[in-house]
């Protein structure tokens, strides 16, 4: 009987665990995360007063890889997210509800209901989804999505109300670098499937209960060796295997972020230019009141604005009091007591006058995503080099820096191995 082969997964994030729960019955696994707790870039962080996400993530129904490794788990996806039909809030312009129809009757539904559009923009809009659809959810030449809009028409309240938003929310990217085709696949698998896979998924509980901590306890309870706070330093490839810091594996999957990645294995090694991965911020402002600010909804935006999105945690996750407020694109750099009276008054021009907040924590995530580009070159799970493999968002092909992505890559890097291996 042929042995299992010794795997080192590097990095416990969304990638690496996926990559291991997959090779968790068919691999002598070895996990290793620098942190002190798995989850990566999506998870709950301690601070000294409170906890608190690294981040706000919105999961769509088409998340059909992340949803089944939950379920692997031991997790049912639907008892951890709110499950609600496509809706767009902007509480300064464009709004609408997708009522639960077929596909894609519910999208021609609700934006012909649409609230903040005149006619004439409410149909240029479906024509250019619809152009879309019929070409497949693919563009002749991937561009930038500014140059798509152009070409399409698209006005200045569509731009400013849908596209900039929308793409801001999905590609972490400015709509003058975004990548058109990468728009196209995520628009594709959501507004372009079914009905339910359009459908907002947002978390009920943190980020690390939604995964990251009841796989790792998933991952020891099958016997892989899970280690945290253990930096990998050096990575050797010899002809018979790869060492890890001087341990012997026969395999190796490196789960990290491309700007991570660089310090363990060569553009070379990975097959495309480290370099051209390029980090985007987001800024996170939580805010803690005594009497909750009334949001519309669970999820509302702004069109003008400092803040993009306003998540009324109490009525997600049950945090009583908490607001989430994300900017996307965003370092957040400059006087914090600015952009936290920037953030206020946002949230005010939405609720009314506010209370004093009783708890204000910002939450800067310097590379929370990679620029979904132009032509960004993607490198695939396995490396320019034996014995070696890459996962994670960066490393799937069809999407940007999602959860999603990110389990797809680790599947497909655990797939490769066994392949490889057998």
């Amino acid at each position: 009987m042929k042995r299992k082969p010794r795997v080192a997964v590097i990095g416990a994030g969304w990638a690496g665990l996926s990559a291991a729960v997959a090779l968790a019955d068919q691999a002598e696994l070895t996990l290793i995360e620098a942190g002190r707790a798995p989850g990566g870039r999506a998870r709950r962080l301690q601070r000294p007063a409170c906890t608190l996400d690294n981040g706000q993530h919105i999961l769509i129904g088409a998340y059909h890889d992340t949803f089944a490794l939950m379920r692997r788990v031991g997790l049912e996806p639907e008892a951890l997210l709110l499950r609600q039909p496509l809706s767009w809030s902007m509480a300064d312009g464009l709004s609408f509800a997708c009522p639960r129809l077929p596909a894609p009757l519910h999208l021609l539904a609700g934006l012909l209901g649409a609230h903040g559009l005149r006619w004439r923009e409410k149909l240029s809009l479906l024509r250019a989804l619809s152009g879309l659809r019929l070409s497949h959810w693919r563009v002749a030449h991937d561009g930038s999505v500014s140059d798509w809009l152009a070409e399409k028409r698209q006005s200045a309240a569509l731009v400013q109300g849908f596209w900039r938003p929308m793409v801001l929310s999905a590609l972490n990217t400015p709509l003058e670098r975004a990548s058109m085709q990468t728009l196209a696949r995520v628009l594709g698998d959501s507004v372009g499937g079914a009905r339910a896979d359009s459908d907002l998924m947002l978390p009920r509980v943190d980020l690390s209960q939604l995964l990251p901590e009841p796989a790792w306890r998933y991952l020891q309870a099958q016997g892989a060796d899970c280690r945290s706070a253990q930096r990998v330093r050096s990575l050797a490839f010899a002809a018979d295997g790869v060492d890890v810091d001087g341990e012997r594996f026969d395999r190796v999957i490196v789960a990290l972020p491309p700007w991570q990645a660089a310090h363990l294995v060569s553009s070379e090694m990975a097959g495309v230019a480290l370099q051209a991965f390029q980090a985007q911020p987001i800024t996170t402002v939580y805010l803690g009141f005594a009497r909750l600010p009334a949001l519309p909804r669970q999820m509302t935006g702004l069109t003008h604005g400092r803040v993009h999105w306003f998540f009324d945690r109490e009525r997600l996750c049950g945090e009583t009091g908490q607001i989430a407020a994300v900017i996307s694109c965003d370092a957040g750099e400059g006087e914090e007591g600015a952009l936290i009276a920037e953030v206020l008054a946002d949230l005010a021009a939405i609720c009314g006058p506010l209370d004093a907040p009783l708890s204000v924590q910002v939450v800067r995530e310097k590379r929370a995503t990679f620029a979904s580009g132009v032509a960004l070159a993607r490198p695939g799970p396995r490396m320019q080099v034996n014995y070696g493999y890459l996962a994670g968002d960066w490393v799937n092909p069809d999407y940007p820096a999602t959860l999603e992505g990110a389990v797809r890559s680790g599947a497909a890097a655990a797939s490769a191995v066994m392949h490889d291996w057998n």
